[in-house]
């Protein structure tokens, strides 16, 4: 047996207690549905700024009753510190994933994703701790890896942030781990790469690549790429991220302190990602006119991303169910009802 399974039927049998921020954005509404559908208490914070309450909406519509009971919400912020304090009280996991993300927004308003992303993040980092919670699993970014040319991406090698959103996630790994030393604290972050699948909101300047293609195909809108099309990254499924939170969370404490690479181990270019994208809506009996325009790079995008996933499969189990093109043929069905 997998320890993702192991650690879903442990959890079964011994439920516990959940605080997962930015809850009713596209990965938080994610992992709620996961943790409700294994019986688990959940709490969830969000102020709404990115998230969406018809997220939240499905996932009650996705779980039973007596599941969707086991969910609290709190509307607040987490650049508010007493809201933080109030949040993580008597919870077991924190699953932090509130953020500002998006390295346009983060060019275009530093300081709004600064406060955010920086200010915020302490303040749950400084709560969860006072308040004991056992372990405290962070969102982190691949874009923390900035200017450094070697692929496959290895953890522990890191160049300069190409973006203020860049610099954010970096100085909350530093956090973490000086939280780690300093005060003997659990705490694991997350390098997601490029992370796709359901209640991904394509709307808006900062819609990520792949919900945002996938609605412009479905309703016959201009489609754009940035550079030549031979840009890369490594595309990863949500539910291999749910695994990674969930293994994350309830690891051994002598595999804690750490940044951990969430993603397939792959590349696909934007290229091959459009033809996918068409090709699997065509299969699904939609009809896709569209070809791509291509125009400038944009500023601080990185060429070529792709992740080594080794230490998470040694230290953690990490075994990613779902490849590239595995996911996007499991996320289509949703994309289609959602964007017609």
């Amino acid at each position: 047996m997998s320890r993702y399974n192991e650690v879903k039927q442990q959890l079964t049998t011994s439920p516990k207690i959940w605080l997962i921020t930015g809850v009713a954005g596209f990965i938080g509404s994610n992992l709620l549905e996961a943790l409700l559908l294994l019986n688990q208490k959940v709490i969830g914070l969000d102020n709404f700024e990115t998230g969406h309450q018809h997220n939240l909406d499905e996932v009650q519509q996705s779980v039973s009753v007596e599941q969707w009971q086991k969910f609290s919400f709190i509307e607040g912020d987490i650049r508010h510190y007493d809201t933080c304090v109030k949040a993580v009280s008597d919870i077991d996991y924190v699953l932090h994933q509130a953020a500002l993300g998006s390295v346009p927004r983060s060019i275009a308003n530093p300081i709004l994703t600064n406060s955010a992303n920086i200010t915020g993040f302490l303040n749950m980092l400084t709560a969860a701790k006072e308040q004991g919670v056992s372990s405290f699993t962070y969102a982190a970014s691949s874009s923390t890896y900035g200017d450094h040319p070697a692929l496959p991406k290895v953890e522990e090698n890191i160049g300069h942030p190409l973006s203020p959103y860049a610099v954010t996630k970096y100085v909350n790994e530093l956090y973490a781990s000086v939280f780690a030393k300093t005060y003997d604290f659990n705490v694991i972050g997350l390098r997601y790469f490029n992370v796709f699948g359901k209640r991904q909101d394509p709307k808006g300047a900062y819609a990520a690549v792949i919900p945002k293609w996938t609605s412009a195909m479905i309703n016959n809108e201009s489609l754009f790429i940035n550079g030549d099309g031979e840009t890369s990254r490594d595309f990863c499924f949500i539910e291999n991220v749910i695994q990674m939170n969930l293994l994350s969370a309830t690891a051994e404490e002598n595999v804690k302190d750490q940044v951990y690479n969430v993603a397939v181990g792959d590349r696909t270019t934007l290229n091959t990602l459009f033809d996918t994208i068409k090709t699997t809506l065509t299969n699904n009996h939609v009809l896709v006119d569209n070809e791509p325009i291509y125009r400038d790079f944009r500023s601080g995008d990185v060429r070529h991303s792709q992740a080594d996933i080794s230490k998470a499969k040694v230290n953690l189990g990490y075994e990613p169910k779902y490849n590239f093109y595995d996911g996007v043929e499991k996320a289509m069905p949703w994309y289609i009802n959602f964007f017609k």
